[in-house]
């Protein structure tokens, strides 16, 4: 089933709650293995001196964009001991793509995560862009305070049972 933007009316239940209202991880056990995909994505927006310091790699901490594509990959992977009721999932790709965009000006995170599992990645493609755009504002932050990590969202996922899931652009 193709979903695109807004709510699936036909599912009104949240399935990280029982009947009486308590949190619980979902019971994915009997559901087929599938593959699966999610990409997210966001951004951090910042002064343009900032972005040039970035991609002139002249930041004092080093090099920005590939320590946030690092970090990125790494939040992918810890998503289920970050997230109380994520599953621990055998991933099998991380991508983080890291755009320097100067009508932004900022830097514009895509992470693509995938999997072969009994629930998706999601989370875990959110959880890579956070982490990248946090890492950025934390090894820059010196000189620009000011920066903003905006409009983190999931773009696209596919596999199991609710089928691909498209963002409206």
């Amino acid at each position: 089933m193709l979903r695109k933007g807004g709510f699936d009316l036909a599912r009104p239940t949240l399935s990280h709650f029982d009947g009486e209202g308590h949190a619980h991880m979902v019971d994915v056990s009997d559901k087929p293995v599938t593959a699966r995909i999610a990409v997210a994505q966001g951004s951090v927006k910042m002064a343009p001196e900032t972005l040039a310091m970035i991609t002139d790699g002249r930041a004092a901490k080093g090099d920005v964009l590939g320590v946030a594509r690092l970090a990125g990959i790494m939040g992918a992977k810890k998503t289920a001991d970050l997230i109380p009721l994520c599953h621990p999932l055998p991933i099998t790709k991380v991508a983080i793509d890291l755009v320097p965009d100067t009508a932004l000006p900022g830097v514009i995170i895509t992470a693509t995560v995938k999997t072969g599992g009994q629930t998706g990645v999601e989370m875990e493609a959110l959880t890579a862009v956070s982490i990248a755009a946090l890492t950025i504002y934390d090894m820059i932050k010196a000189v620009d305070k000011a920066m903003e990590i905006k409009d983190i969202k999931l773009l696209l996922k596919d596999g199991g049972k609710s089928g691909r899931y498209e963002a409206d652009q």
